[in-house]
């Protein structure tokens, strides 16, 4: 397993992978043939970035047998998803901001996000392991009170594409088996979502491989694999800590 992460050092911007608290800098494609430079870092001289260049994310609702459940809702017969915009994206640290225009419930959802690493096109399941290139922590930030502001159309971009909606991090880790992970979510160190990806009615190597009869999934592309039980409203001044064993823990602050 490697830990990968982007980072900013002395003003400009590297990638690299992360290990005992040290970074080492890799240079050329992260997805394709990186090299390391031979030096390291120590973690507390860098700034953490989103761990991939951000570019699409895309998100999936009502994937989750327990929350279906919960809802009354039935399985759907294709991943039910929206898209979030590249401006969206937070690394880990930063603030997620309420929007000037907006007074209603925040939402945080702790997730399980897909990091692609090779265009992906019409692939099947078992092909689909192959172009995963690791896995993040995300925070699925949502304005509830929007997606229904029209009676005859639910804002999802809108709702979940302001700035610092999309927070992700702290590392992409590869070699994980995504069967064998549990996404928790914890409010000012209050556990509020513990649920196994084993839940999910599509799991990853599913979704990467349906999304791909859509549409081309490119290298960076992330993939939030919806969320369960548990999400709710931020209150002011709270920290969010979305946790997964062997990827670590994504923390932002909500103001």
């Amino acid at each position: 397993m490697e830990q990968w992460v982007r980072f900013e050092y002395q003003g400009a911007q590297g990638f690299g992978t992360l290990s005992d608290s040290r970074v080492t800098p890799f240079e050329g494609n992260m997805y394709n043939g990186a090299a390391a430079t031979g030096e390291t870092l120590p973690l507390d001289a860098v700034k953490l970035l989103t761990p991939c260049q951000p570019t699409t994310m895309i998100a999936l609702w009502n994937n989750f047998h327990s929350r279906a459940a919960k809802e009354g809702w039935s399985r759907p017969d294709h991943p039910l998803y929206f898209m979030k915009a590249s401006t969206s994206f937070l690394p880990t640290g930063g603030t997620i901001r309420r929007p000037e225009t907006y007074d209603g419930p925040v939402v945080y959802e702790g997730e399980l996000g897909i990091v692609i690493g090779r265009h992906c096109s019409n692939v099947s399941e078992d092909e689909a392991r192959d172009y995963v290139f690791g896995y993040t922590c995300v925070n699925d930030v949502t304005a509830r009170g929007l997606l229904r502001e029209d009676p005859l159309f639910v804002h999802w971009t809108r709702a979940k594409s302001f700035d610092t909606f999309s927070a992700v991090g702290p590392v992409i880790s590869t070699g994980l088996d995504a069967t064998k992970l549990t996404v928790r979510t914890l409010v000012d160190g209050v556990e509020l979502q513990n649920y196994p990806v084993t839940d999910m009615f599509y799991l990853p190597h599913q979704i990467v491989s349906r999304l791909s009869h859509d549409m081309t999934l490119r290298p960076g592309d992330i993939i939030a694999c919806g969320t369960s039980i548990g999400a709710g409203p931020m209150q002011q001044g709270c920290t969010v800590e979305v946790q997964i064993d062997g990827i670590g823990t994504l923390v932002n602050s909500f103001c």
